[in-house]
């Protein structure tokens, strides 16, 4: 079980340091270039890749190229979202990205919704709608509370769409057959190569503080991963607990320490948003 509990405090710490970002004048982009630099080494250090089986087989090479553009573009709306809407909405809304996957395999690939997955997925919706309710008593370090209505919003829901298509991504990555590990290096590769080009595009003036950040973010980033991989190995015959205790666990921590440190309000609907996420996944994880 504490392969779980470090994925999971990983997982939230990452929304922490979202979070800490504007108080301490932290650059996230420039973090997220040193983020990928620490992950890649971190992956070869303790998955042993071999990046060359990439290449071998039937690898998706669209597929490696379409997620080096989005890993990045959606951890830096991440940041934002965590911003503007606080760790408690942006955490539950990354979760609920499952059922992307869910409605492509429905609506794309024509697989049938039978059991509780309609109901999981009918849930998930109306959670995330009360997720996106604007709430006029949400304050966050943004300059005004109806910014941070509109705009976080907005950002809640592209970081939803966002990991969903990730998640689409990594799974026809997998059914390609390419070895994850590998794979895992060379996506992070590209990924820390369009971010460095975007920030020297931008005249981007460089901070010593931002890009020790991009450390921590690194090694928060990758132990998320690396102890989920671990956990799914450890609980082998056992999935449906590591998937809903993975998602479940990070909804109620990030709520924990959004609302009890950050002092997040949330309106009633977002708190039944909550409620209702945490019950979608119940219903929608594997049986």
């Amino acid at each position: 079980m504490h392969l779980l509990l470090i994925s999971i405090a990983c997982s939230v710490g990452v929304s922490i340091l979202f979070k800490l970002a504007r108080r301490y004048q932290l650059d996230i982009g420039q973090a997220v270039v040193i983020n990928y630099l620490t992950a890649i080494t971190l992956c070869v250090l303790l998955l042993r890749p071999d990046p060359m089986s990439v290449l071998a087989g039937n690898t998706s090479f669209w597929v490696l190229g379409s997620l080096g553009v989005l890993l990045p573009s959606v951890f830096l709306i991440m940041g934002k979202a965590v911003e503007q809407a606080g760790i408690v909405r942006s955490d539950a809304a990354q979760r609920l990205s499952l059922l992307i996957p869910l409605l492509a395999a429905v609506f794309i690939f024509g697989e049938s919704v039978t059991g509780y997955k309609g109901y999981g997925i009918a849930l998930a919706l109306v959670a995330l709608l009360c997720l996106l309710s604007r709430s006029k008593a949400s304050t966050t370090a943004s300059t005004s509370p109806q910014h941070t209505s509109q705009h976080g919003t907005l950002w809640l829901l592209i970081v939803w769409l966002g990991y969903g298509v990730i998640d689409i991504l990594f799974k026809q990555l997998s059914k390609a057959g390419a070895q994850f590990a590998g794979s895992l290096v060379v996506s992070f590769a590209i990924a820390g190569v369009v971010m460095l080009t975007w920030l020297l595009l931008q005249r981007t003036r460089w901070s010593r503080r931002s890009l020790l950040s991009g450390i921590l973010l690194g090694v928060l980033n990758f132990s998320n991963i690396y102890f989920y991989i671990r956990a799914h190995q450890h609980y082998a015959e056992n999935p449906t607990l590591v998937f809903s205790a993975m998602n479940i666990g990070v909804i109620s921590l990030g709520t924990l320490i959004g609302a009890g440190f950050f002092r997040e309000k949330l309106s009633w609907l977002n708190i039944v948003g909550i409620i209702l996420a945490v019950a979608s996944i119940l219903l929608l994880f594997p049986r």
